[in-house]
This record gives C-alpha cells, sequence and structure tokens, in this order.
C-alpha cells in the first residue's frame, strides 16, 4: 500500500518516517520528496507498506497526529499523473 504523508517538518528524515509508520507494519520504503535545486526537503513524502489493513490503521491513527509541531496530512496515495514535459526545443510564447 502506497500511503501519502503531508505537512513535514523539513528536518524529518526518511528515517525517521520510516520508524513512525512502523509502529503499526512493516515499512517497505519510506521517501521524502526534495526540492531539485535547494536539496531542501519539500515537506511531504510517500511511505510503501507490505500490509494493506496495516496500511490502513496507520492512516487512521497518523493522520492529523502532530510530529515536529506539525499535523500530518496522511491518506492513501494517488497514482501519479503523467505530466507533459517541457520541450527544450521549443522557445516559450510571451
Amino acid at each position: 500500500m502506497n500511503i501519502y504523508v503531508g505537512n513535514l517538518s523539513y528536518q524529518l528524515t526518511e528515517n525517521e518516517l520510516a520508524e513512525l509508520f512502523s509502529e503499526f507494519g512493516e515499512v517497505e520504503s519510506a521517501k521524502i520528496v526534495m526540492d531539485r535545486e535547494t536539496g531542501r526537503s519539500k515537506g511531504f513524502g510517500f511511505i510503501e507498506m507490505t500490509n494493506e489493513e496495516q496500511g490502513d490503521a496507520a492512516i487512521n491513527e497518523l493522520d492529523g497526529k502532530e510530529v515536529n509541531g506539525r499535523n500530518l496530512k496522511v491518506n492513501k496515495a494517488r497514482p501519479r499523473e503523467e505530466r507533459p514535459r517541457y520541450n527544450n526545443n521549443r522557445r516559450p510564447r510571451y
């Protein structure tokens, strides 16, 4: 089960995020999305859990919970949308 976690503290690490969810079951992976230019957290990430029931329990318990001074937003992740990429061969319109 893929879980979206928003409103993360910018200081939270992927290990700390995984540890938070591991209370509810086995965590396959924890990923915090980083800004490419600054290398700083964008304040959201994703957790992959092996068991659907454990994932649902984590969502129910952690949504709205305060962690490092921020109230987490936790829900099932939606499938990633394909977005058109900017074509570098075309000049932008002004």
